[in-house]
């Protein structure tokens, strides 16, 4: 893998007064330049391969400064990493070292990490560190994709990139966790900006992380989609009025964007477009679902980002200085071109591409394709509705039948009147193969440790 040039993390945190905030713990940025959270002194793990496995959104992020420039990989674990690929995860990354809150792994150097900084010893030369994610959505043993810090902060550099302005203070939160793709990026944002960063914590409910970021005074907030319905369902969604307001990691649908333009007038609100492998692809800030489809098959630098997008196939491509260096541990390669299949389907409508869903997870019925997420947007666009799922049940004759699992904003609407209205909705805008054969009300939809709707099966 061609390294590029190193970006210096702590070079940006001396002298700002942004902290990471978690729930009973405030660690200042400028404290974090010049400490060191580890339990050795980050100079022996000097050319080190880590894994970093914390129970602890902040401890993970605590390490990640302290070892950047020092050790040659950093392997961070996702929260949702079973236990059953540990192994296969520390011999293809080559593991030498694990830093942990918690259990330490026997055959390993063991280091522990917590908020209690002490004095940092000079690391010595600084050196490029691969900055190594898990892929989220996959089956069997997880796929580990490398980034170089650069390539990674590649949309936060970019001119345009958000800053605060004169007299300006910026508090991020996000309902990502930061070791995800969409949450490092938000991490990166205060690191790198100067901001604050308040964290969620592993047991917190949504109405509980929306008021710690009301009392925080979060100006800028990002999450998936399902996050957002979640929080608009939220009484305590009322503590917050965050001036930028960012979904990413799924398909923005128009019944969402509407809701929270609705909710929080006076902000900014928009949807970005990126993948572990491609990284930050673009942002649409103009309040519809998709985006213009003059941003395919064009390189503008100063409002793309130096993106390069292309449909083939139905499905997006992306290349970009952003994009991952490589694979870790015998996965495919990416290609020698540059470009990414993102595996997410588009199609044009008129002046506008529309996000289909991944190519993967469609829907068989007698021969018919299905996308699950057009049928999802449609059903989201009733206003008794807060979230919906669709999937397929097994039938003999027709090899599947489309199934809805929906939420309701008012639960006292489970009814047939509402369900007939649901189905009317679908029929007029939806061929009838497409129409769910079957829905069901249910209390809550389950999210994965990303964000996303759970799609079992």
């Amino acid at each position: 893998m061609k390294m590029p040039p190193r970006l210096d993390l702590k070079a940006a945190l001396a002298g700002t007064d942004g902290a990471l905030v978690a729930r009973d713990v405030r660690v200042p940025m400028a404290a974090l330049a010049n400490g060191n959270p580890l339990s050795v002194a980050p100079a022996s793990l000097k050319d080190a391969h880590v894994l970093i496995r914390t129970t602890s959104q902040l401890n993970a992020a605590l390490a990640l400064v302290a070892l950047d420039g020092v050790a040659a990989r950093l392997v961070i674990a996702p929260p949702d990493l079973k236990d059953e690929h540990l192994a296969d995860v520390i011999h293809r990354a080559g593991i030498d070292t694990l830093v942990a809150d918690g259990a330490v792994v026997t055959g390993l150097r063991s280091v522990t990490v917590s908020p209690d900084l002490k004095a940092a010893d000079a690391a010595g030369q600084a050196r490029v560190t691969e900055w190594v994610m898990f892929t989220s959505g996959t089956s069997g043993a997880p796929k580990m994709v490398a980034h170089s810090l650069a390539g990674l902060a590649g949309a936060i550099m970019k001119p345009g990139a958000i800053s605060p302005g004169a007299g300006e203070k910026i508090v991020w939160g996000t309902f990502y966790d930061i070791r995800r793709y969409g949450g490092l990026q938000i991490l990166l944002r205060a690191l790198i900006g100067g901001a604050s960063l308040v964290l969620s914590e592993p047991d917190e409910t949504a109405t509980e992380f929306l008021m710690r970021l009301g009392q925080a005074g979060v100006s800028h907030l990002t999450g998936t989609p399902s996050h957002w319905r979640r929080a608009l369902m939220s009484p305590a969604i009322g503590r917050i009025a965050p001036r930028y307001v960012r979904l990413s990691g799924e398909i923005a649908g128009q019944a969402v964007l509407d809701a929270l333009k609705l909710q929080f007038p006076a902000a900014a609100i928009g949807h970005a477009y990126a993948s572990t492998e491609a990284g930050v692809g673009f942002e649409v800030t103009d309040g519809l679902e998709g985006f213009p489809a003059d941003f395919v098959g064009r390189l503008d630098a100063q409002k793309m980002g130096a993106v390069e997008m292309k449909v083939e196939g139905g499905t997006l491509h992306l290349r970009s200085p952003r994009t991952a260096m490589g694979y870790v541990g015998g996965a495919e390669a990416l290609k020698d071109d540059g470009w990414v299949d993102s595996g997410d389907m588009v199609e044009l409508r008129g002046t506008r591409y529309h996000f289909a869903g991944r190519r993967g997870g469609i829907i068989n019925v007698g021969g018919l394709k299905i996308n699950p997420e057009e049928v999802e947007a449609v059903i989201n666009r009733h206003p008794g509705v807060a979230l919906s799922r669709v999937s397929s049940r097994k039938n003999p004759i027709t090899g599947a039948l489309v199934v809805a699992d929906v939420v309701l904003a008012d639960a006292a609407n489970d009814n047939a009147t509402f369900k007939e209205s649901l189905l009317a909705l679908c029929r007029a805008q939806l061929p009838a193969f497409k129409v769910p054969a079957l829905v069901r009300f249910v209390e809550r939809l389950e999210l994965t440790a990303g964000g996303k709707l759970a799609r079992h099966g």
